[in-house]
């Protein structure tokens, strides 16, 4: 009965913390550049609702928060495959290595791209014989440390780039993230802040164009070579707050329950919820709601479940799944496969 008021009570401080912390009156919805990097990766985060900040210990850290690497039961590696809307394809794969007393490295990749498109113009609508492709990577190399028994650091720097069409943009960034466990039996803290770096800048031959600077004017040249500006836009800079509460640890059940408050620069504040059973560390099955308290959202529940077995003794491989509702725009879902050891 303690642990549960106590998780009760956390969930209503970070929820006041969300309701008058962070609130503002702009969204600023579609001010940011490199936009993918604000969908969820990771097939067990996302079929908890994206509550994974306090949770993270495993290579899902790596998306979430790169010091949930320090506290990973096991290495290994993680690959995932996610159809999204409008034949959008992102792939992400993941690993993390332990280097002992000094900690643990990681990486990952995440990329997206679609199928090459038809190129449309007002006079040739049809299109005009030529396809454009639209495709975006990024790659990270992150290092984790517990500094105490209780408390984890750790930062994944990233290099991000862009292509559409003959136009492309790169940035560096990183995530920065801490774990801790607190002196309330089972609850963990965590926090991370997504994305800090450069702004990006759309540069390439798709600017090069052929002006009039005098329409009106006769006699004038009107095929002057011009070269159109761009801007710079920011990164989906996000800070995230979670807490995770570990309800039942003995030999053949876990359950655990998460919520995380969520701040990002594109929209306004929201909370997660999620949980996880693990049964005889067999078969897990997860659930969560995504985007409470933000209005004019399609994102919503989310499920999913898992299955490992061991292998050669210390071998593990693992299979998820993950389902997420998004309404109008119908659902999601992801698939990953994970070797530990």
């Amino acid at each position: 009965m303690k642990r549960i008021i106590h998780f009760i009570l956390c969930v209503v401080i970070l929820e006041q913390l969300s309701a008058q912390g962070f609130i503002t009156d702009v969204s600023k919805a579609g001010t940011t550049s490199a936009s993918f990097l604000s969908i969820s990766q990771g097939t067990r985060a996302t079929a908890m609702g994206g509550a994974f900040v306090a949770v993270a210990d495993d290579q899902n850290s790596l998306y979430w928060n790169p010091a949930g690497l320090a506290d990973a039961r096991y290495q290994g590696f993680i690959f995932e495959h996610t159809q999204w809307f409008a034949d959008i394809k992102f792939n992400f794969i993941g690993g993390s290595f332990s280097l002992g007393d000094y900690g643990t490295a990681g990486f990952s990749v995440t990329s997206s791209d679609v199928n090459d498109m038809d190129v449309t113009t007002v006079t040739e609508p049809d299109g005009t014989g030529e396809t454009f492709g639209y495709a975006d990577i990024a790659v990270s190399l992150a290092y984790a440390l517990k500094l105490t028994d209780h408390f984890s650091i750790g930062f994944n720097p990233k290099y991000i780039h862009q292509r559409i069409w003959r136009m492309n943009a790169s940035a560096f960034a990183f995530d920065l993230g801490m774990r801790y466990d607190t002196p309330f039996e089972g609850v963990v803290l965590g926090m991370a802040i997504s994305n800090f770096g450069e702004k990006m800048q759309l540069r390439g031959g798709n600017t090069l164009v052929l002006h009039d600077p005098n329409p009106e004017g006769s006699g004038n040249n009107d095929r002057i070579p011009a070269d159109l500006s761009t801007e710079e836009w920011a990164l989906p800079l996000n800070f995230k707050v979670g807490l995770a509460f570990h309800v039942l640890q003995d030999e053949t059940n876990r359950l655990v329950l998460a919520v995380d408050a969520s701040h990002p620069s594109d929209n306004y504040e929201s909370i997660n919820i999620g949980g996880e059973y693990i049964f005889s560390d067999f078969i897990s099955f997860r659930s969560g709601y995504k985007s409470l308290f933000l209005s004019n959202t399609d994102e919503s529940y989310t499920f999913g479940f898992g299955l490992q077995q061991y292998f050669l003794g210390s071998v593990i491989i693992h299979v998820d799944y993950a389902y997420q509702d998004f309404h109008r725009l119908r659902n999601i879902q992801k698939f990953s496969l994970g070797i530990n050891f």
